[in-house]
């Protein structure tokens, strides 16, 4: 009787890091200064003004403050918008339980907004997080969401900036399948990713959305991830996103 041996079955590969090029991290200096020149060419040009005071709430990057997106916030409120900073300082990422500290963020937003009964939320990279799950919170009261190279479809892997958040926070950057899952899932009102495929800093695959979620849209822009708060076209993707209306991430 022939024996037979039993082969190992073979192991699952692990998901590919899509990590942007090193290349394209070194060059986002440059990037970023040329981005700036650009808008301050548009500097005096005075915007059309549809905000109609409606609030808006900017929330920064990892490891910056509200003066990165300050140029985004001038634009915004030159354009009608009642434009807010997030009011917590430097960005150094959630600290100890993440939803108790989600949870002391929006009581902390609830309060800065006040008495705005609508409000839309921006954030770039980390600070999208925050407006996503913000608005996970507050489903009847925010109009729209709208992050900024925020790599909410994916893992630490998927970025060059898992260093800094351990600098920073003096913590591992949280990659918890579970909570990497809940990340990944958009708050149930208008939903826009903008994402840049010349982003060196986080993966351009990990700023869009997986299929299924009719409130969600993922637009792609030319620029930087540094120069994200002033490059002209997001400033000018950011304003004609937050005037639609509240049925649709049209």
């Amino acid at each position: 009787m022939t024996s037979t041996t039993s082969l190992p079955l073979p192991t699952p590969a692990a998901p590919p890091r899509r990590r942007p090029a090193l290349s394209l991290l070194a060059s986002e200096p440059l990037r970023a200064t040329l981005e700036a020149v650009q808008a301050l060419g548009r500097w005096n040009t005075a915007p059309r003004q549809v905000g109609r005071d409606h609030t808006v709430v900017l929330f920064p990057g990892l490891g910056t403050d509200g003066l990165t997106l300050w140029p985004l916030r001038r634009h915004l409120t030159r354009s009608g918008f009642r434009a807010l900073d997030w009011g917590q300082g430097l960005n150094t990422g959630p600290r100890g339980d993440v939803d108790a500290w989600l949870d002391e963020l929006a009581e902390a937003v609830h309060a800065r907004v006040a008495p705005a009964r609508e409000v839309s939320l921006v954030g770039w990279s980390l600070g999208g997080f925050y407006a996503r799950e913000l608005a996970k919170r507050w489903p009847e009261r925010v109009h729209h969401v709208v992050t900024i190279g925020t790599p909410f479809n994916g893992s630490v892997d998927d970025t060059n900036v898992g260093w800094l958040f351990r600098l920073l926070n003096g913590q591992r950057p949280p990659n918890e399948a579970e909570l990497r899952a809940r990340l990944a899932e958009p708050p149930p009102v208008p939903t826009i990713s903008l994402y840049s495929r010349r982003d060196g800093v986080v993966a351009w695959q990990a700023c869009r959305h997986a299929r299924g979620y009719p409130l969600a849209r993922d637009i792609e822009v030319q620029a930087s991830h540094m120069g994200m708060g002033w490059a002209p076209e997001v400033l000018e993707r950011v304003t004609s996103v937050l005037t639609c209306r509240r049925g649709g991430a049209k």
